[in-house]
C-alpha cells in the first residue's frame, strides 16, 4: 500500500466528511419536503395552525440554514492546505 499522496488525501478525506456538509444536506432535504408539504397543504392543517403555513415557513427557514451551512462548509474548508505544485512535484507540504 502506497503512502504517495497521503497529506493530500487526508485534507480531500477531512473536506468529504466535514459534518457541515452532513447537517447541510439532511436540513436541505427535510426542508425541501417540508415545503413540498407545506405547499401542499389545505385548509383544514392551515385551520389548525391559526392560518399560519408552518410547514412551509418551517422548510423555508431549514433550506436557508441548509444553503449556510453549505456555503460556510464550501467558503471555509477544514485540513490542511494543499500546496499543487508542491504535490506535483513529490515534495511534502508546506
Amino acid at each position: 500500500m502506497s503512502t504517495e499522496g497521503g497529506p493530500a488525501v487526508t485534507s480531500r478525506m477531512a473536506r468529504l466528511f466535514d459534518v457541515r456538509y452532513v447537517i447541510g444536506g439532511l436540513l436541505g432535504f427535510y426542508g425541501v419536503v417540508l415545503v413540498i408539504r407545506g405547499l401542499l397543504d389545505g385548509a383544514e392543517q392551515l385551520v389548525q395552525a391559526a392560518g399560519f403555513a408552518v410547514n412551509l415557513w418551517t422548510g423555508i427557514v431549514l433550506v436557508v440554514v441548509a444553503i449556510t451551512f453549505l456555503a460556510w462548509a464550501s467558503l471555509r474548508p477544514l485540513g490542511i492546505e494543499v500546496d499543487e505544485e508542491a504535490e506535483e512535484m513529490g515534495a511534502p507540504p508546506a
